[in-house]
C-alpha cells in the first residue's frame, strides 16, 4: 500500500487492525493463546490509532493511544465503555503474556475475547467511514 496522504494512512492502519484479528484467529487454532492475545491488543490497538487519526488526534505511545481514546470517545459516550474496559484488559494481559515470567493464557480466558474484540474493531469502523 502506497501512502500518499492521511486518509491513506487511516485506512492502513484500520487493514492492520483487521490484519491482526485474522492473525489471532490462526494463532488459536493451533492454541498459542499468548500470542493470541498479543494480536486481539494489537488488532484494538491499530483500530483506536485509524480513529485517533480519523479525528485528528496525535499520540505517541500506548498509553497515550488508550488515553485519548478514553478521554475522547468513552468518557463521552461516543463508543460504549465496555469497549474501553476491553481494551485496557487486553493492554493489562499483552504485557502479562508478552513479558512475565511463566505465565501462560488458555482456551478458556481467551477464547471469549475474540468475538468481543470482533465486535470492537466493527464499533471503530462504523466511526471512521
Amino acid at each position: 500500500m502506497t501512502i500518499n496522504n492521511r486518509e491513506d494512512y487511516i485506512k492502513y492502519r484500520f487493514h492492520r487492525s483487521e490484519d491482526s484479528f485474522d492473525d489471532a484467529l490462526i494463532l488459536a487454532e493451533k492454541g498459542k493463546w499468548n500470542t493470541v492475545v498479543n494480536r486481539l491488543y494489537y488488532s484494538c490497538f491499530y483500530a483506536v490509532i485509524a480513529l485517533l487519526l480519523e479525528n485528528e488526534i496525535e499520540t505517541h505511545s500506548h498509553d497515550g493511544a488508550r488515553s485519548q481514546f478514553g478521554l475522547h470517545f468513552i468518557k463521552t459516550g461516543t463508543i460504549d465503555k465496555r469497549y474501553g474496559k476491553l481494551f485496557t484488559k487486553l493492554f493489562d494481559f499483552r504485557q502479562k503474556g508478552d513479558y512475565g515470567d511463566l505465565y501462560d493464557y488458555d482456551e478458556e480466558i481467551v477464547k471469549p475475547l475474540i468475538e468481543e474484540v470482533k465486535n470492537f474493531i466493527e464499533e471503530i469502523g462504523k466511526q471512521i467511514n
